[in-house]
């Protein structure tokens, strides 16, 4: 396994105490966690950057790729309606490539309330932090990226799109892959055949029914399911797919106005203009956008040419329903941040906590924040 180098004693200081703004209990976390729950958040794809263990006989596991799943579980356990936490320690992400570090150092905070509070302004408190704790490591090119999937989410609502393709389109706004797969299917008929027979006659059924179906096929084909999904999540999941090929598509003018909203890159008040210009009237607009001025009017650290505004800006787990950010260096390129994050209020629920309970936090890569590091 390849090992990020150490970070000199002073730079990782000052990095930590930016982030020691945010008055955070500092906490651990298990470096081992479910590994279903990971590929349910991020998608079947995210196995090949995942350490994958297993004991004889027990459930698949894998090293943590991240903590805020991590630390959001302790919190739903610890029963607690609201904490802010602090966490410093190795992640694991597998790196086919060869070229970059598959263990790596990851300081963060995690930010819950309960629903209600000032979410705003804790949007532009964890977005200030995540930008002098990246500062503080030395670099000079850095770019504070903002993105909102819950904006994306406004958009697609006045767009008068069927209920069931709305719902998708919405459910994939975090992921780049999939939502394109949407957009290249724009003007073709529906398909029922493309989820495949299998997934056809199950969608026909209840989940219980189609579960069962699925273990007796397994049965008779003499096939034992690996990767620990059971019957009625993978039926599930099969069901899914089928609605989708199934399902209407986007018409041309559609795809284009969406791909117009993903296309956007500039200035947060330039871009902040371009969506009001798509979204016309759209249901909770002027809500929406009232709150980014806000969130702006709060990142009083960051200098206004150092921000850009891409309201489609994703990350790896589709967890993220609201605010989302990355703080990008020149030299490392998009698709190595040097510190990101956003707005989860929905994983909680997920994870069998209140569905009241606000949740906002940042991530920061020490190595890559560093001057003298990730090159």
């Amino acid at each position: 396994m390849r090992v990020e180098p150490p970070v000199p004693a002073e730079a990782l200081s000052a990095i930590r105490v930016a982030l020691a703004a945010a008055g955070a209990t500092p906490v651990d976390a298990p470096i081992l966690q479910p590994l279903n729950l990971l590929l349910d958040l991020a998608g079947e794809a995210m196995r090949a950057r995942l350490f994958v263990v297993q004991a004889e006989g027990g459930e698949e596991a894998c090293l943590r790729p991240d903590f805020t799943v991590a630390v959001a579980r302790q919190h739903v356990d610890s029963g607690a309606k609201a904490g802010r936490y602090f966490y410093e320690g190795p992640a694991f992400r597998s790196a086919p490539e060869g070229e970059r570090p598959e263990e790596f150092v990851q300081l963060g905070v995690e930010l819950f309330a309960p629903g209600g509070g000032a979410t705003v302004e804790a949007d532009a408190e964890i977005a200030g932090l995540a930008w002098r704790a990246a500062v503080a490591g030395g670099r000079g090119d850095l770019t504070l990226w903002l993105g909102d999937v819950g904006l994306f989410s406004t958009f697609i609502e006045s767009l008068s799109l069927p209920a069931a393709l709305a719902a998708r389109l919405k459910r994939v706004a975090g992921r780049p892959r999939l939502l394109n797969a949407e957009l290249l299917r724009a003007g073709e008929a529906a398909s029922p055949a493309a989820g495949g027979q299998l997934a056809a006659m199950l969608s026909g059924l209840g989940e219980a029914q189609a579960a069962a179906l699925l273990e007796e096929v397994w049965a008779l084909a003499g096939v034992e399911p690996v990767g620990g999904r059971g019957p009625g999540e993978i039926a599930h999941r099969l069901v899914r797919r089928t609605e989708a090929a199934s399902a209407p598509a986007l018409t041309q003018a559609q795809a284009l106005a969406i791909r117009a909203f993903m296309g956007i890159s500039e200035a947060p008040v330039a871009g902040l203009k371009q969506v009001r210009a798509l979204a016309g009237k759209a249901k909770g607009l002027d809500a929406a956008l009232a709150d980014w001025e806000a969130r702006l009017a709060g990142l009083v650290d960051v200098p206004a040419d150092r921000m850009r505004f891409a309201p489609a800006l994703g990350h790896a787990f589709d967890y993220y329903d609201g605010l989302t950010f990355e703080v990008r260096s020149a030299a490392l390129g998009d698709d190595r941040p040097v510190a990101s994050g956003g707005r989860y209020d929905g994983l909680l629920a997920r994870l069998g906590g209140s569905r009241a309970t606000r949740a906002v936090g940042c991530v920061v890569r020490p190595w890559r924040a560093f001057s003298g590091g990730e090159a």
